[in-house]
């Protein structure tokens, strides 16, 4: 067995890992990548899920992100991607970090700017998705229920 020296923060995608944290739990925590296809990045990589984030090495984790970078090539589906038929390249891309936090913003100004249903209730700031609005998100100071006082 190859000893490996073990570092307590390890850089994946422009993000610092805990060392102590298992290889599978440990990719989740960058921004874009859930449980299911960290699982599916483990798989195709080759690596032990039960391994921890410290003892990667340089060049596994130039594998880990090399596969992120093209997750496709690399024989994951396309329904595990987070930006399928993307609106300016009509590619099926995954996205992570700041990447997917800057592509959310310009699509959501690009609802508000041609006023969609969706754009004008994210400008209104009101729930986009259906959900009801009659008891719940409300925005302001009132609490509950106030009694009038009796005279």
């Amino acid at each position: 067995m190859v000893s490996r020296e073990y570092r307590h923060a390890v850089r994946v995608a422009g993000v610092d890992l805990k060392g102590t944290m298992s290889l599978l739990y440990g990719l989740t925590g960058i921004k874009g990548i859930g449980f299911r296809l960290a699982k599916a990045i483990i798989q195709v990589t080759g690596l032990d899920p039960n391994m921890k984030v410290g003892y990667l090495t340089d060049k596994d984790v130039k594998k880990i992100e090399e596969v992120l970078s093209n997750p496709i090539e690399y024989g994951i589906p396309s329904w595990m991607l987070n930006r399928r038929k993307d609106y300016a390249t009509g590619q099926d891309i995954h996205l992570t970090g700041s990447d997917l936090v800057l592509t959310i913003k310009s699509d959501i100004d690009r609802m508000k700017k041609i006023k969609s249903w969706k754009g004008i209730r994210h400008a209104l700031g009101l729930k986009v998705r259906g959900q009801r609005t009659r008891t719940t998100g409300r925005g302001g100071r009132t609490i509950g229920v106030t009694k009038k006082k009796k005279k």
